[in-house]
């Protein structure tokens, strides 16, 4: 039986030989031109009937499923991370993608509309409360659609700089701006014959809303500064964790722009809403971060409101993983790990609440040390990993004054 390695966001795909070595080397079956490649990063050797993937003592190491490993069997449908690279370990020459599923019976009839829609190069605008999933469910459209070959670009809309924002969807020429030393690209070229997935696209300022909305009619883009348009071929799926009719009606979104990103629709749900799916969701986590919670720690966490959704159950497990790494949590360290407001919350005299205590503080920072030492100072794969955006995580090493390359390379 054959076996083959795909590239998960490209077009490669390469038969995996007896004794196949991925890196930077010339001389390897697979070269590669990731910067954070060693030359000889991996090798995957048949034995028997079984595949072994081995480091060879890279740099920054191998990753399987998100764990680091030194030797490992592989299976098939593995994930396996060098760098800024990701590949599939696959028995079929193309890789189906993993389906998502819900054990809660309404949410699954919303998932299963996702593999009808990604048949289609219709807009669809994904709403729900922030850190239900909604990238994921984005993530999946596009892995399942034809265009699954080609870029995958993200934009955090509600993240960008007020400035600079038409520069970062649009892209600027030289000189366009004080900064602007070169050409660059914006998203929607980076994601040609792709998908761009426009995340809080309700935070898009209003004049910069025309501006998308003639990008999506035409099908083209003038960058900052440039005199000429640009044809684009991109699928656009936006989300938003607000209301957008009430902003078209208050006046703070294009009517026009919402019906034409709003032409099919999809609803996330809370975490609450679907605890069906809790433990499936808790053990993937747990899997990647190597903790382990008990019977009746998990029924607590159960309990808990989860206002943070999957975004907050992750960072719950990376404390977890940071304080009780190999250990099993118990029911009475659960409440040490939740970051959630005293139950007689309530605005202080100056209208704003109650700073949440200093343990959360505590072991936030001990949750990044570990992943920043876990994943080489990779601040990409950090910020995944804890479910943040990158942008706050820099904000969070800032704060907790964090030297990167005292921690890692000393």
């Amino acid at each position: 039986m054959k076996v083959y390695l795909k590239e998960k966001k490209g077009q490669n795909i390469m038969e995996v030989t007896n004794h196949f070595v991925l890196g930077k080397a010339s001389s390897a079956n697979w070269p590669i031109s990731d910067t954070e490649a060693s030359d000889r990063h991996f090798r995957i050797e048949k034995r028997g009937e079984k595949y072994f993937l081995k480091d060879l003592q890279s740099e920054r190491g191998t990753f399987l499923n998100g764990a680091s490993i030194i030797e490992a069997v592989l299976n098939d449908g593995d994930e396996i991370i060098v760098g800024n690279s990701c590949f599939i370990f696959t028995s079929t020459l193309f890789a189906q993608t993993k389906k998502l599923k819900s054990k809660n019976t309404y949410y699954q009839k919303t998932l299963d509309k996702l593999y009808d829609y990604a048949k289609t190069d219709y807009p669809i605008l994904i709403t729900g409360p922030s850190g239900s999933g909604k990238e994921v469910v984005a993530n999946t459209i596009h892995d399942s659609s034809e265009r699954s070959a080609k870029p995958f670009i993200a934009v955090n809309c509600s993240a960008l700089n007020a400035n600079l924002i038409e520069s970062e969807l649009f892209g600027h020429t030289k000189g366009s701006f004080t900064g602007a030393t070169q050409d660059r690209k914006g998203a929607f070229e980076a994601a040609n014959n792709g998908t761009l997935f426009l995340d809080e696209i309700g935070d898009l300022p209003l004049e910069l809303q025309a501006k998308l909305l003639r990008a999506l009619e035409n099908s083209e883009i003038r960058p900052v500064g440039s005199d000429s348009t640009k044809k684009i071929n991109v699928r656009v799926i936006s989300a938003t964790h607000s209301t957008l009719k009430k902003k078209v009606i208050e006046g703070q979104f294009r009517e026009d722009l919402y019906f034409r990103l709003n032409v099919l629709n999809i609803k996330t749900l809370p975490l609450k809403k679907r605890l069906e799916d809790f433990e499936e969701i808790l053990y993937s986590f747990c899997k990647q971060m190597r903790v382990s919670f008990s019977f009746k720690a998990i029924k607590k966490l159960k309990t808990h409101d989860w206002q943070g959704n999957i975004r907050e159950l992750k960072n719950v497990v990376a404390r977890a993983s940071a304080v009780y790494r190999g250990l099993i949590v118990s029911e009475d360290q659960v409440d040490d790990l939740l970051d959630s407001l005293p139950s007689n919350f309530a605005n202080t005299e100056s209208g704003k609440p109650n700073l949440l205590g200093y343990k959360i503080k505590d072991l936030e920072k001990e949750a990044i040390t570990q992943s920043l030492l876990e994943n080489h100072g990779h601040q990409v794969r950090v910020a995944d990993a804890l479910g943040m955006p990158k942008s706050t995580l820099c904000d969070r090493i800032k704060k907790y004054r964090i030297n990167i390359k005292e921690l890692v390379y000393n």
